[in-house]
């Protein structure tokens, strides 16, 4: 690990890999014991339970999420190239492996088995990106860029829904390029 990140950066890091190669349930204090080369009462003195350690990672992804969107708010004022840039980048992840899958959409399908602060955390996100889509619809739609099959709440979350099941298909079918399969013809359809 990295010299110039603390211990807890090396052990949230390293739950976060483990999280998305295999899940909540698929890791524990001892795997993260033995990549990050600490004793799991060093883990224990950051993170005293799991549930507060992922509460901990799914907190620390909103941030890095909501600093990015924040970002393309800055960079990208057109709403349709908001979405591209925002589908463009899950595209790219997935085709070098560098960040494949987004944390809350696992987590999310694990909810009824995960800790009610995780639970909370994960939800948190799925709520801010869906305003954050809601408002890119809106915008799009006043400024004609985007054609709305509905409200933009209801296009937006439709959105959502899509650019997590391509994440997914493109997992299930190992091809990285699945992910543009069904995202790109989606991005056809909204605009004007």
């Amino acid at each position: 690990m990295s010299n110039t990140s603390t211990k807890a950066d090396d052990i949230l890091r390293c739950a976060r890999s483990l999280i998305v190669r295999g899940g909540y349930n698929s890791f524990s204090y001892a795997d993260i014991s033995e990549v990050v080369g600490i004793r799991t009462a060093s883990i224990h003195h950051h993170f005293p339970s799991k549930a507060e350690l992922v509460r901990t990672l799914v907190a620390q992804y909103r941030m890095e999420a909501e600093a990015g969107i924040a970002e393309l708010e800055r960079n990208v004022p057109d709403p349709l190239e908001q979405l591209r840039a925002y589908t463009g980048y899950w595209e790219r992840c997935y085709a070098d492996m560098a960040a494949p899958f987004c944390v809350c959409a696992l987590l999310a399908g694990e909810i009824p088995v995960l800790p009610e602060a995780v639970v909370l955390e994960v939800r948190a996100h799925f709520r801010s990106l869906s305003d954050w889509l809601t408002s890119v619809f809106e915008r799009g739609a006043t400024q004609g860029r985007l054609r709305l099959s509905g409200t933009a709440r209801s296009d937006a979350e439709m959105f959502l829904a899509a650019v997590h099941g391509a994440m997914l298909s493109a997992r299930a079918y190992g091809d990285a390029a699945i992910f543009g399969t069904v995202t790109r013809p989606l991005l056809d359809r909204l605009a004007v």
